[in-house]
């Protein structure tokens, strides 16, 4: 199964100016070809197909003199930018259908400059170093490894957050734990004055870090 890997990073100023007109692009490319996906919807009631956006949002785009700033990142992103918009396409349309069961999927939005911002890399795209991840037309970005990868990743996102912290973020292959079998059974009772009362007795109390920390600081 997948799983997702999450690391802090730190890129220095350049690279932060970099990664700004990464993540620009990539939101362009996706409000465009949302735009034109909406008109063909209300046209021709049908969505365009996601090789054709790529042609004309990416390789032609670039050839223009509104979007030939495009040419100035990584290609690999961009694509990724649509494949998105393609899959959150299909997730709504099965979701309509019945084909994709739980809440429904809403049809996809534009993306805003203040919201949070990322940009996805294949393989192809990053290299991983002992402490820095080297991306496309970004450089080496510091990272803080807080946990080894458990294989070779297929793809890393970097995300900028709405406080301005970045980060790494790995899809991985892992296999599920499987546990020891036991016959022990316990019951969990979660309360208000007691975090949780086990079916033993035991009792676990809620750590309140932030009634602490101000208990410290008196």
């Amino acid at each position: 199964m997948k799983a997702r890997y999450k690391y802090r990073c730190y890129p220095n100023l350049i690279q932060q100016v970099q990664l700004a007109k990464l993540f620009g692009c990539c939101r362009v490319v996706w409000n465009d070809a949302l735009s034109h996906c909406i008109q063909e919807f209300k046209t021709n009631k049908q969505k365009p197909s996601n090789s054709d956006l790529q042609k004309v949002f990416i390789t032609q785009a670039k050839k223009t003199i509104e979007r030939s700033w495009l040419a100035e990142v990584s290609n690999i992103p961009l694509q990724q930018s649509l494949n998105d918009l393609h899959q959150a396409y299909q997730n709504f349309f099965n979701s309509v259908t019945g084909k994709r069961k739980g809440a429904k999927i809403r049809l996809p939005r534009f993306k805003k400059r203040r919201s949070k911002q990322t940009a996805r890399f294949r393989k192809g795209g990053f290299k991983i170093g002992q402490d820095k991840v080297d991306l496309t037309k970004i450089g080496k970005l510091k990272a803080h490894w807080s946990r080894s990868l458990p294989s070779e990743p297929s793809s890393v996102t970097i995300i900028k957050d709405s406080a301005g912290r970045y980060f790494l973020s790995f899809v991985v292959e892992t296999s599920a734990e499987i546990l020891p079998k036991t016959d022990n059974s316990i019951g969990i009772d979660l309360g208000i004055s007691t975090f949780a009362t086990l079916s033993n007795g035991e009792k676990i109390f809620a750590p309140k870090p932030l009634k602490n920390n101000l208990r410290d600081c008196l």
